[in-house]
């Protein structure tokens, strides 16, 4: 009875592990534009975040805490930021030295699988500098990505147009979560060219998250997995 019991109790821990995983997102908060020459903040967060929960580094899962976080610059020139640890987040900047639209990149598998589950963190973001404010995706090296046309700080009120890829090609006929930082959240289905388009009714930021889940067999780390999960950010500002 006792072995039945201890069974019962480390699947129902594998399950909640799992779900506890994909549940939580990782994502970058950093402001819409930046000024050549000044220093840039940039912040990346793990946890709920429609629910205001950012968990300390400790409590992130597996080994996500150890991310890389990367900036392309305008002209293509790729560099490994440098990441601190602070209270519920961890924190890096940058200094433009050109105009243009930069970059932020985030790309990490977690080294636990949760369950028979492989789980892919992803996150972006955007900073305009100057006057022109075109992104340009294909900078954007991420398996899986949201993206606006131009980084540009969105009106309430106003339609918004994101575009969703994968592996380069539309995420057609797909969901994408939309959450405010005001507890606001809604599922939006993308179009056959992967595009969502709504009208923000408050003011914040915001965080967009498209997700792939795919039935699909492999060993990561040495462990054997029948699934592989994928789940991209992209946050922005609306006034």
């Amino acid at each position: 009875m006792k072995t039945l019991k201890f069974t019962l109790l480390w699947m129902c821990l594998i399950v909640f592990t799992a779900i506890d995983a994909s549940a939580h997102a990782l994502w970058i908060e950093t402001a819409t534009v930046g000024n050549k020459g000044i220093s840039h903040d940039v912040k990346i967060y793990y946890g709920e975040f429609a629910a205001g929960e950012r968990d300390t580094p400790e409590k992130w899962y597996s080994d996500v805490k150890d991310f890389s976080l990367w900036l392309v610059a305008p002209d293509g020139q790729k560099t490994k930021l440098e990441t601190i640890s602070d209270a519920d987040f961890y924190t890096s900047s940058f200094t433009p030295e050109k105009e243009g639209v930069y970059t932020l990149m985030v790309s990490h598998e977690a080294a636990e699988l949760g369950g028979t589950t492989k789980y892919h963190f992803i996150s972006s973001a955007h900073v305009a500098v100057g006057k022109t404010t075109q992104v340009d995706a294909g900078q954007n090296a991420n398996v899986l990505k949201v993206y606006p046309e131009n980084q540009e700080i969105f009106k309430k009120n106003k339609s918004v147009k994101l575009y969703a890829q994968l592996n380069g090609q539309p995420l057609a006929n797909k969901s994408v979560s939309i959450a405010s930082s005001s507890g606001w959240a809604k599922e939006f289905k993308t179009d056959e060219n992967g595009v969502i388009e709504f009208s923000p009714l408050w003011s914040g930021r915001y965080v967009a998250e498209a997700q792939h889940y795919e039935e699909t067999k492999g060993q990561h780390n040495g462990k054997d997995y029948d699934a592989a999960w994928i789940g991209s950010t992209f946050s922005f500002e609306v006034k």
